[in-house]
């Protein structure tokens, strides 16, 4: 590796052949060396989920200057853990995961694989970025979202974030970008869940489908705000879920 540049790990939830993650190698591969751990197929909705209760494998896909590239048979976090603690000779100074084909504004956070790459870079203290694109569309325009993407792996690279805070960006799907917010994660919740599609006269299936409602819809400093008026919003996340303000109350329960 070139020990000189910055050394970033790219990972995602799409599978290693989806168009978002070249994409997104392309965008960041001017800022560093690049060493790439994805999924060997879709893992969509993974969110940090692992691997234990079966080995997990990894291949080379493919190896140049500046750019190496596995493809994993685990989930995304699985990805994160195996590259850090096998395939790297250095710890990265960026995990960055997408760029996802769909949105991670609101609660998705929770559910994604691709923000389950970035809360497994960001737990073993490495500065953590998440990209998603408002469509899923497996061939999707990133390009108006390829200067954000550098100028924000950029500034992360040279200031660093918190400890345990990563970046959750999520892009609209439009060629006119308004420039960037910083967001809080719009409250919500998913709706009407579930699709029926039965088998073979067993009516106990069900495709998971759903829309999301927005609490606050007018509320202009949420993501979903942001991006349903043409802005990238970006909402600094803690994977730390302790809420220190109900600490002194429960106390007092016990009391």
């Amino acid at each position: 590796m070139e020990n000189k540049r910055p050394l970033i790990l790219i990972s995602n939830d799409d599978g290693v052949m989806a168009k978002g993650i070249s994409e997104l190698i392309k965008f960041l591969r001017p800022l560093g060396e690049i060493v790439v751990m994805a999924p060997d197929t879709a893992r969509s909705g993974s969110g940090c989920a692992i691997t234990v209760t079966q080995p997990v494998h990894y291949q080379l896909v493919r190896k140049e200057v500046g750019l190496t590239v596995y493809k994993c048979s685990g989930t995304p976090a699985d990805c994160i853990k195996l590259a850090w603690n096998t395939v790297l000779e250095r710890k990265p100074d960026l995990v960055v995961g997408g760029v996802n084909h769909g949105d991670n504004s609101a609660t998705n956070v929770h559910y994604s694989g691709t923000m389950g790459v970035v809360i497994e870079g960001c737990l073993n203290g490495i500065p953590s970025i998440g990209f998603s694109l408002c469509s899923h569309d497996p061939g999707a325009d990133f390009e108006a979202a390829g200067p954000y993407i550098r100028q924000i792996a950029s500034q992360v690279l040279e200031k660093g974030l918190p400890l345990l805070t990563c970046l959750n960006v999520n892009f609209p799907d439009t060629k006119e970008l308004k420039g960037i917010k910083v967001c809080e994660q719009a409250k919500g919740r998913w709706t009407n869940e579930w699709e029926a599609c039965p088998r073979k006269g067993d009516s106990n299936y069900f495709w998971l489908i759903g829309e999301f409602t927005d609490d606050e819809p007018e509320n202009e400093k949420n993501d979903h705000w942001a991006l349903a008026n043409g802005y990238v919003a970006i909402t600094p996340t803690k994977v730390d879920v302790t809420d220190y303000e109900f600490m002194n109350e429960l106390n007092k329960w016990f009391e």
